[in-house]
Order: C-alpha cells, then sequence, then structure tokens
C-alpha cells in the first residue's frame, strides 16, 4: 500500500493548488461517496456469507464504527479522502513538519503503541507515503525515468536485504522498523515499475486493467465471498492429493476469475446505467 498512496499523492498535486470549491468534489466528495454507497453493498453482501473471514459490520454501532475509525476493506477510499483534506488544510505547515508528524504516526503505530481495529492501522501509517508522493512527485518521476536494469536489481537486492533483516530479528514492533521497510519497498516498485511496463505486451495489458481498478477494487470482496461460499463445499470433498495440485493453481485461477467477473458486472451496471455506483452524481464544477 505504501507504494499506491506515494503514487496517489502524486496524482493529487494539480488538485492540490486549486480552490477548495474546484477539487473538493473531486478529491473529497467523490471518494467519500463511493466509501459509503459500497460500504453498504458490501455489508448486505457479506451478511449472506457470515463465515467469511473479512471485515463486515454485524450491527448498526459496528456500521458506524466502520464508516468512521475502523474502515472496513474499502479503506483506500476513505484514506484518499481523508489525506487529501488533512494535506490540502494543513498546506502552510512547513512540508518537513508535515512528514515528521506522518513519520512519527506511522512509527508509533506500526510499533503497536495504538489500538488497532480492522485497517484503522493502515489508515494511520500510510498518510506518510501519500504526503511523500504529494511532495516529492518530480524525485519520484526522475527516478522511474532513470532507472535502468542495473540500479533495479541493486534496489531489489536491498529490498530483500531489508525484508529478510526484519524477519531474522522480529524487529517489525521496533519503532521506525516499518516506515523504513516501506521506504525501500515504495522505491523498489517505482523502479521496477517502468521496466516492466516496457516489457512488449505486459506494459499495454497491465495499463489496461490499471485504467479499471475502482469497479475491481469495489466489487471483488463480495464475488470472493460468494465464491468461497459456492466452492468450499465441493473442494473440501476433494482428496488431498487433489488439494495439495489444487494449490498451486488456485490463487491464480481465481484472481482471474474474480476480475472477470468484476469488469463483467461493471459491464452490465453500466449498460443499465447505473453510473451512480462508480461516480459522483451531479454536475462537475470546472
Amino acid at each position: 500500500m505504501p507504494l499506491f498512496f506515494t503514487i496517489s499523492g502524486m496524482f493529487a498535486t494539480g488538485a492540490f493548488q486549486r480552490p477548495w470549491r474546484v477539487v473538493a468534489r473531486s478529491r473529497v466528495a467523490k471518494f467519500l461517496y463511493l466509501y459509503v454507497l459500497w460500504d453498504c453493498v458490501h455489508t448486505a453482501l457479506l451478511a449472506l456469507v457470515p463465515g467469511f473471514d473479512t471485515a463486515s459490520a454485524g450491527s448498526p454501532a459496528e456500521f458506524i464504527e466502520q464508516l468512521t475509525i475502523s474502515p472496513p476493506n474499502l479503506w483506500y477510499l476513505y484514506a484518499l479522502a481523508l489525506y487529501f483534506t488533512v494535506a490540502r488544510a494543513l498546506r502552510r505547515v512547513p512540508k518537513p513538519v508535515m512528514l515528521g508528524a506522518a513519520l512519527i504516526l506511522s512509527a508509533v503505530v506500526a510499533a503497536g503503541y495504538v489500538p488497532i481495529e480492522a485497517n484503522r492501522g493502515s489508515l494511520l501509517q500510510n498518510l506518510l507515503f501519500f504526503l511523500a508522493g504529494l511532495y516529492f512527485r518530480p524525485y519520484v518521476e526522475r527516478l522511474a525515468d532513470t532507472t535502468g536494469p542495473r540500479r533495479a536489481v541493486l534496489i531489489t537486492a536491498g529490498y530483500g536485504v531489508a525484508v529478510l533483516a526484519l524477519l531474522a530479528t522480529g524487529a517489525q514492533r521496533f519503532p521506525g522498523a516499518w516506515p523504513a521497510v516501506c521506504v525501500v519497498a515504495t522505491l523498489f516498485g517505482v523502479s521496477a515499475g517502468p521496466l516492466v511496463a516496457s516489457v512488449r505486451g505486459l506494459g499495454d495489458g497491465l495499463a489496461w486493467l490499471g485504467r479499471r481498478t475502482l469497479p475491481i477494487y469495489v466489487i471483488h470482496m463480495p464475488v470472493l465471498a460468494l465464491l468461497h461460499k459456492a466452492l468450499i463445499g465441493p473442494l473440501s470433498r476433494v482428496g488431498a492429493l487433489g488439494q495439495y495440485a489444487f494449490v498451486f493453481v488456485y490463487p491464480a485461477v481465481m484472481t482471474a476469475l474474480i476480475v472477470a467477473l468484476c469488469l463483467l458486472a461493471e459491464s452490465l451496471l453500466l449498460k443499465a446505467r447505473a453510473t451512480w455506483l462508480f461516480e459522483l452524481p451531479g454536475r462537475r464544477i470546472k
């Protein structure tokens, strides 16, 4: 998620200096609307699969808690609205102060000093990376543009060493360890991404998929839960050998199937003129 939020911060740079009346709809209201709307959809559909292991409200009080302080699977939408609001409202605060405060918050939460429910920890930890993308977009773009295979290999090796060191020492709860490793992970993603995108055929396919991530993101969890409910019985009756063999193909097959079903659902919903499921209704302010 640090890489996603770094990129999200980069995308927000153009809107950051524009008036509130122009950006409040596209950068705040839109994401909050989609967050509340799809949280309602998820709550209704996940109630059909009570044993599925994911955050889901079981009462009105839990639903309100999810919408506010303990966001569920859709927390990325909530974070985008919240992060932009915080950054925009505090834009006169010096950048080092903002980054320092976000770093301390991230380190304290990752170290376990703040009680965590659902995705609250991720919400608090990743403000740092949104601000980094927002403030340092030219430097991130320069890194992506100038990184060749040799530098990418070195950064990849550094990322691997950092992860292994974190696991070997058990330092996940050491203050500052998680943000440090996430910085290296983000550098790895920024460096490797353009090289992967340059692969003929693969890059175009990933770009096509990347432009359709919103419907996949908001639809995939109920689809996964319902597929789980439908398949758990038949798969549990498969012999041990079959289950072991299926372990190697199940993640890839399910991922491809869920993505296809999400895009199919989006297509059918748009044909039914249910655009309000993916976009804030009303007139845009230019």
